[in-house]
């Protein structure tokens, strides 16, 4: 248990980082905005609000039973922006990325889906280390 409370402390830190970086760069998350959506800004910010919540509901033991769950729904809603810059070849920082690179961020999604599980799964039973 105490590995998947270290686990949701670094993975709620990390999800509170990124959202942070959705307000502090956010030209830097804009082209990757499914055009269909309209303002890429809009969407950025929402998805910041979003990543700062789920980071500090996983890193709250009373809340990340809730945030786990919700980080899963997330990180499936938000494959979407990766899979238009992959689909559409949309460079970040002037530069486009070749296939492997674009599986291997598939990958990284769905291991954290698979470490959202996990810590959701550990929050059942224990809230506490």
């Amino acid at each position: 248990m105490i590995m998947w409370y270290a686990a949701a402390l670094l993975f709620g830190g990390m999800y509170v980082n990124v959202g942070v970086q959705h307000f502090t760069n956010t030209a830097w998350f804009e082209p990757i905005v499914p055009s269909v959506l309209g303002d890429p800004t809009i969407w950025v910010l929402i998805t910041g609000v979003m990543e700062i919540a789920i980071g500090v509901g996983l890193i709250l033991p009373w809340t990340r039973r809730y945030a786990a769950l919700s980080s899963m729904v997330f990180l499936v809603g938000i494959y979407w922006a990766n899979l238009n810059m992959w689909v559409n070849n949309i460079p970040l920082d002037g530069k486009t990325y070749a296939d492997h690179w674009h599986v291997l961020r598939l990958v990284a999604q769905l291991g954290m889906m698979g470490l959202s599980f996990a810590i959701w799964r550990s929050s059942q039973t224990t809230e506490t280390p």
